[in-house]
């Protein structure tokens, strides 16, 4: 059965010496706003975490990350679930009941819009972005056995950002898919456990460290909206950071989030919400998290 409550979305995890999304057009350098100098990944890359995760869980999957035609996947899913209507078939693929799909093939060509949308994330703050070379494994060797010059790596790194991330899920494209209630607390969990679980040489030192869902009333179509911008960052003091200061932070110790803003709006709407889950990292600082705590329609987990 699919959802019937609209959700909003907030997640925030950390980066630290490692690349949160490369742009393969520019030498794979992390991409970013070059006005603000914000960090910045895609709703893309959010969602290949989600979906990995998920495949490690053994979840059914539409796109399981292999080199594969469209035409190829779908004769593997139609024999694995012994299932012929494309519609069916999809329908049994988590990413597709909450992300969407476009189907071109033949007769039955058709596209969802997912539920679950999320924005372009960005970093809380202004980062910094270094350039890393180093050598290759293995020196080259000519044909008369002689070594030549080592090869060099080209990298580029943030040496530290904090992401936020902002999704809603959209009760009504739901019904389409067949999203389910279950369907989105696996994709909140995916989205926690599957960052901790970036564990890849550019990806490695990505870490989950607030989630907040809030979960509106039956019947409810409005939104909050923009989340993410809705929390502020300020040095550990409670002092707000020029920009030089924000490329200096190199750990989460530096830091208090502020989340107030936030808190004051949720509390405003409080005659719309059904309840409101947070999960946060026991390393993350916050203010405004006393407020949060008092509404009594909130429940807390600490990780």
């Amino acid at each position: 059965m699919s959802f019937t409550q609209r959700r909003e979305y907030l997640f925030l995890y950390t980066v630290k010496d490692a690349n949160p999304n490369g742009n393969p057009l520019e030498e794979n350098h992390p991409r970013y706003d070059e006005d603000t100098q914000q960090a910045m990944a895609s709703d893309v890359r959010i969602k290949r975490t989600i979906r990995d995760q998920w495949i490690r869980k053994g979840y059914k999957v539409f796109i399981d990350g292999e080199a594969k035609s469209l035409n190829t996947r779908f004769e593997e899913l139609k024999k694995d679930l012994g299932k012929n209507d494309a519609k069916e078939v999809l329908r049994e693929c988590i990413d597709a009941r909450l992300f969407g799909a476009t189907f071109p093939l033949g007769k039955e060509a058709f596209s969802w819009t997912g539920p679950v949308q999320f924005k372009w994330v960005r970093s809380l703050h202004a980062a910094s972005f270094e350039f890393v070379q180093g050598t290759a494994a293995f020196a080259t060797e000519s044909k008369t056995g002689d070594k030549e010059q080592r090869s060099f790596r080209n990298e580029y790194i943030v040496p530290f950002a904090l992401m936020a991330v902002y999704g809603i899920a959209n009760q009504y494209a739901s019904e389409h898919t067949g999203a389910s209630d279950d369907d989105l607390r696996a994709m909140l969990e995916a989205l926690w456990e599957g960052t901790d679980n970036l564990i890849t040489r550019s990806k490695n030192e990505h870490k989950a460290r607030l989630a907040i869902e809030i979960m509106y009333k039956q019947g409810y179509d409005g939104k909050i909206g923009g989340l993410d911008e809705k929390v502020g960052l300020f040095s550990a003091k409670g002092e707000a950071l020029s920009g030089d200061e924000q490329k200096a932070i190199r750990s989460l110790k530096q830091v208090l989030v502020d989340i107030g803003p936030l808190v004051k709006q949720i509390a405003e709407k409080s005659g719309d919400i059904d309840k409101v889950k947070v999960i946060f990292d026991k390393e993350l600082s916050l203010k405004g998290d006393d407020e949060l705590r008092r509404l009594d329609f909130v429940d807390i987990e600490m990780r």
